[in-house]
């Protein structure tokens, strides 16, 4: 049996009827840029995201870099990250000429540490970038009470979190401006790049606003130096369609979880994803830890079985980041996660007997 680490056969043809009308509708309104398709879907996801505003842009990366531009982060200024992120949150506190300063994860949840932040704080220090890894929030109500005694802001990356909440509460709507991703692989993605922030502050919605379109609301009159980071029209459209399945799509991720978890249980060797009580985890991936991941992954791959690991180099050890003079052994956990983990294929349309038949390998594998 061959089974991708994400396939999109079953999901286009599910839509595929409505997607070639959302772009015959997109050619014949003859709007191509920032048109009511954009709009639409600002409001959209603004109102499914339990925020009072979304400003769609070309990027997740750019909702991050935009965000601290907007809050006046710059030079001089220290942001604490997780110290196993993906390297887009790094490089946008590097976009403004700031410093981040990373702080070690829960090795449980792979998400931030609370614990771990006030000694991390100087009087450098303006922001806090929590990452809400593989599906799952961090523990935000603790971050944004480190995060008012210190009167920092949160700039939470809601790129892997979609519809993931803690005590009812969504991811992205926690901090000042949040950013999330709609990159094809994401619970809710475009056909191609595509981004947004979400905030409940009006003055911070109308800027952000005006520095993606050249630092201007009004043609040719340019107030501020921007940059061109519009949400493109099509995309939006495909995303309001897409937002009114993320529902029912999150359900089936959660049941793809639910048999690896079931499954897998009894393998000693290997450490299941493990969601908070009071979270909701949307299962973007499906992520476990072995300390034969390596050998693992190989195994699987002889068996027709595609897995990917998300991440193997944390960014205090890429090369980008040398000159913050790091060396390996400085954030031990992080690099525990990058040495051990590996997400295993899950997708929408994935069937029962694929889910059965990794599990029956992995098994094989480990002899049980």
């Amino acid at each position: 049996m061959k089974i991708p680490f994400v396939a999109f056969d079953e999901i286009n043809n599910r839509i595929k009827n409505d997607l070639v009308q959302i772009f015959e509708d997109f050619v014949d309104s003859k709007y191509y840029v920032l048109g009511n398709k954009v709009s639409e879907f600002e409001k959209e996801y603004a109102l499914f995201n339990q925020m009072e505003y979304c400003v769609g842009l070309a990027s997740g990366l750019d909702g991050l870099f935009l965000a601290l531009r907007v809050l006046e982060i710059s030079e001089e200024d220290e942001v604490i990250v997780p110290s196993n992120t993906y390297i887009a949150t790094v490089l946008a506190i590097s976009m403004v000429g700031a410093k981040p300063i990373f702080c070690e994860p829960i090795l449980q949840t792979y998400n931030l540490d609370p614990k771990k932040i006030e000694n991390l704080i100087s009087n450098k220090t303006k922001a806090i970038m929590p990452v809400h890894l593989y599906g799952q929030c961090c523990e935000m109500d603790t971050i944004m009470e480190i995060a008012q005694k210190y009167n920092l802001f949160v700039v939470e990356d809601n790129a892997q979190s979609q519809g993931a909440t803690h005590k009812g509460k969504m991811t992205g709507s926690f901090g000042h401006i949040n950013a999330t991703s709609f990159y094809p692989t994401k619970n809710l993605g475009a056909l191609g790049d595509a981004g947004a922030i979400t905030t409940n502050s009006k003055d911070y919605a109308d800027k952000m606003k005006k520095i993606r379109n050249y630092g201007s609301n009004k043609r040719y009159f340019n107030e501020i130096k921007g940059v061109n980071s519009r949400l493109d029209e099509l995309q939006a459209a495909i995303l309001t369609y897409k937002l009114k399945t993320l529902e029912a799509y999150t359900f089936e991720r959660e049941e793809i979880a639910r048999m690896y978890s079931e499954n897998l249980e009894n393998i000693t060797e290997i450490n299941l994803p493990k969601t908070h009580p009071d979270f909701k985890n949307v299962f973007h991936l499906y992520v476990i830890r072995t300390q034969k991941r390596d050998l693992l992954k190989d195994y699987l791959e002889k068996n027709g079985i595609g897995t990917v690991i998300h991440y193997p180099i944390p960014p205090h050890l890429q090369e980008a980041y040398k000159n913050l003079g790091y060396k390996k052994g400085d954030f031990p956990i992080a690099e525990e996660i990058a040495d051990t983990i590996l997400s295993l294929p899950l997708y929408i349309g994935m069937k029962k007997e694929e889910v059965f038949y990794v599990c029956q390998i992995i098994k094989q594998f480990f002899n049980v």
